[in-house]
C-alpha cells in the first residue's frame, strides 16, 4: 500500500508570498499594494500547482521501454 506523505514545511512560493503580503500590509492602499497582493495571489497559485504537481501519481513509463 502506498504512503501519501505530507509535507509539514512551507513551500518557499507561500513564504515568498507571506513577505510580500506583509509588506502590502505596511502600505497604504493603492496601486503599490494592489501589485503587492496581485503578486502574493500568483506565488500562492504557483505553491498550489506545486502541491499538486507532487501529490499526483508518476506516470507509468514501463510499457514505453523496449
Amino acid at each position: 500500500m502506498a504512503h501519501m506523505q505530507i509535507s509539514t514545511e512551507a513551500s518557499s512560493w507561500l513564504l515568498q508570498a507571506r513577505d510580500f503580503l506583509v509588506e502590502a500590509r505596511r502600505l497604504k492602499p493603492g496601486p503599490a499594494r494592489n501589485e503587492l497582493r496581485q503578486t502574493a495571489k500568483v506565488l500562492r497559485q504557483l505553491a498550489e500547482r506545486e502541491a499538486q504537481a507532487e501529490s499526483a501519481p508518476s506516470p507509468d513509463i514501463s510499457h514505453y521501454q523496449s
